[in-house]
């Protein structure tokens, strides 16, 4: 009998695979096996690399780590009792057979949806994998285990607390998201746009300040693991196989990479929210935002928030003047100027 693939080569196809998008018939060449080897290898080490991993790299946040990561966006995004930033991403596949419009989304692509919910260190605490992608963002959420965990308080998420120099009545522990979901008392989510005053649009800056972290983390997950670059052309429930291992190893490499905080300049946030299709809002939501709107008003709570006026052109010629002499002292250094 032929000798069998080792463990170590298995784990080395795999991270292959999902490190550089490679199709199966590009890594039969590589590794000189059978393209049906490849594709067996890969599906059996991702769902392998999910059940080890899943325990240690994905963990039920506790009260103690939800409190760690309230104090990380209090500290990096000045936004106190926040526990996490949600958003989805659209992860492209190969239409399905038989699927019709399922999986199309609005972005004229086939997909399912990643539905996340990242702290500070661009890690993810909970996870939502497999959505249509033809399903919006909202909808997904309120038909996710993440939305009846906080409607039914199974989070352990820690009660009410009086935000930082307030001595106003306490604010819950909430989620940040874009307008793609709907305001509830746990899920906060910017003012529309139309007719913002200086106060709500502080507001939305000091949500998005916050929000940028998932929308790095998404980023980072794409950069590092080049597969999500391509439509993957596996099965839908290979695909969430593929991408449950690739979360629980971003979360592995954010835990033990030495510079984590370098790769969140590459990606900026960027504001991708789509209507909420859910109605109105709850009163207890209004409440609770306009409770963090006054709040970030007053001299407790208050940012330095980007002035409206440079914004809107004034002093324009600060910032070109500033760019043709950064250009002709570099010209003169460089010798091209004599």
């Amino acid at each position: 009998m032929r000798r069998c693939v080792s463990a170590e080569e298995r784990l080395l196809i795999t991270l292959r695979f999902l490190a550089t998008g490679n199709s199966f018939s590009s890594l039969h060449f590589e590794f000189r096996m059978g393209t049906s080897t490849i594709a067996g290898i890969v599906r059996a080490t991702c769902a392998t690399i999910w059940l080890r991993l899943r325990a240690s790299m994905l963990p039920q946040p506790t009260r103690q780590q939800w409190l760690q990561i309230a104090h990380g966006f209090l500290d990096r995004a000045q936004f106190p009792n926040c526990i996490g930033a949600l958003d989805g991403k659209h992860i492209r596949v190969k239409k399905p057979p038989n699927s019709g419009s399922r999986f199309y989304n609005h972005k004229q692509y086939f997909s399912v949806v990643l539905l996340a919910l990242v702290d500070t260190n661009y890690r993810f605490v909970i996870v939502d994998i497999g959505a249509y992608g033809s399903s919006a963002d909202a909808r997904i959420f309120r038909a996710s285990r993440m939305s009846r965990w906080l409607e039914c308080n199974q989070l352990d998420i820690p009660q009410p607390a009086p935000l930082p120099g307030s001595t106003g009545p306490p604010a819950p522990f909430v989620i940040v998201g874009d307008e793609g979901f709907a305001l509830s008392p746990h899920l906060m989510r910017p003012f529309p746009r139309r007719g913002l005053d200086d106060k709500r649009r502080n507001f939305n800056y000091r949500l998005s300040r916050a929000r940028r972290f998932v929308e790095c983390a998404f980023g980072i997950l794409s950069s590092k693991w080049r597969v999500f670059l391509s439509a993957i052309q596996l099965a839908p429930e290979n695909v969430n196989t593929v991408i449950k291992a690739c979360v629980v190893l971003h979360n592995f490499i954010r835990m033990y990479e030495a510079t984590q905080d370098e790769d969140a300049l590459a990606f900026p946030a960027q504001d991708q929210g789509e209507p909420s299709q859910l109605g109105r809002a709850g009163t207890a939501g209004l409440r609770v935002r306009e409770l963090f709107c006054d709040y970030f008003a007053s001299p407790a709570g208050s940012f330095p928030f980007p002035s409206q006026q440079a914004s809107r052109g004034e002093n324009w010629f600060l910032g070109p003047f500033s760019l043709l002499m950064t250009l002709w002292s570099g010209l003169i250094l460089d010798g091209y100027v004599f």
